[in-house]
């Protein structure tokens, strides 16, 4: 007799993805295996489940259904693992984590390799890329972003903490170009801008009556890359907004000196996302409840 559930697993993961390749890349596994499961699915069913075109595949009205009762189907199922799960208590399998390049580095990483430490059978894997991925297209379970949240109801968030940012330069810079006491004071100044996706990213001051305003600085150099802008702040280039965590060490050794900080400067939420779902993985859970403990920690210390 053949197993009913054979092959649905994979055609959810078409249907939602609208791709075999996308599929395939998200299951791991080849795209010729994708269709012939999908194939020998439909050959089963009796049914075409899928319109196909070179480049996408779309449900048809079977398909549509289909898909509907499945999702039904293994959210009872999810559901019964969770009880199994939390009576275990003890996470497992593949976490996959988006996160900044230099604050998942500094701030990210350590809290993840010692949650790895803590649970033997939770396997990390950490992607480190200023790129915004996408949780559901590229396969992360978690992600995490310092900013502004991105305008989706796809996505579940809980707050971190909070990223304080600072205007720094070199003691060389200011004692050649003055030291600005206000944002009016940063016109005729040199910046040294963060670029991201080919565009210069605004500096976020308070104002005379502390709402936040952005202030685009002159700048002959732009990197997207955060500890290239300090290493040139330090070099002497110009005035850079970093975060506190990142310019710490130069602050207290003198390489860089405060020109604003917490009271001129506004600061950056940072917050956990997830692909939003009826239950949450305790893999994911646990994550979250260390980042929610440790980050805040870390931060304090820079």
């Amino acid at each position: 007799m053949n197993d009913k559930l054979d092959g649905v697993g994979v055609f959810v993961a078409v249907a939602e993805a609208g791709s075999f390749a996308v599929a395939a890349q998200r299951l791991g596994v080849t795209r010729s295996a994708v269709g012939k499961q999908v194939a020998r699915l439909e050959q089963r069913l009796g049914v075409r489940l899928f319109h196909r075109t070179t480049r996408r595949q779309s449900l048809t009205d079977d398909g549509q259904s289909y898909y509907e009762h499945c999702v039904r189907a293994l959210a009872e199922l999810a559901a019964a693992e969770a009880g199994f799960e939390s009576g275990r208590c003890e996470p497992s399998g593949r976490l996959r984590v988006a996160v900044p390049v230099l604050f998942g580095r500094h701030c990210v990483a350590p809290v993840l390799q010692a949650l790895a430490q803590r649970h033997p059978a939770l396997e990390v894997e950490v992607c480190f890329s200023d790129r915004i991925v996408d949780l559901v297209e590229d396969g992360f379970d978690l992600a995490v972003r310092v900013g502004p949240l991105p305008d989706t109801t796809a996505l579940a968030a809980r707050r971190l903490g909070v990223q304080h940012m600072s205007i720094c330069a070199a003691p060389a810079y200011l004692a050649r170009h003055g030291h600005p006491r206000s944002v009016a004071d940063l016109d005729g100044h040199a910046g040294i801008a963060y670029v991201r996706a080919g565009r210069p990213m605004p500096w976020l001051l308070r104002g005379e009556d502390g709402a936040p305003v952005e202030s685009r600085i002159a700048s002959r150099l732009r990197f997207d890359d955060l500890q290239a802008i300090a290493d040139a702040a330090i070099a002497g280039a110009g005035l850079a907004w970093l975060p506190c965590w990142l310019v710490a060490p130069a602050l207290r050794d003198g390489r860089l000196a405060l020109v604003s900080g917490d009271d001129a400067v506004v600061p950056a939420d940072i917050h956990a996302l997830w692909p939003h779902s009826r239950r949450l993985p305790l893999r994911v859970r646990v994550a979250i409840d260390a980042l929610v403990e440790e980050l805040p920690r870390r931060l304090a210390h820079a």
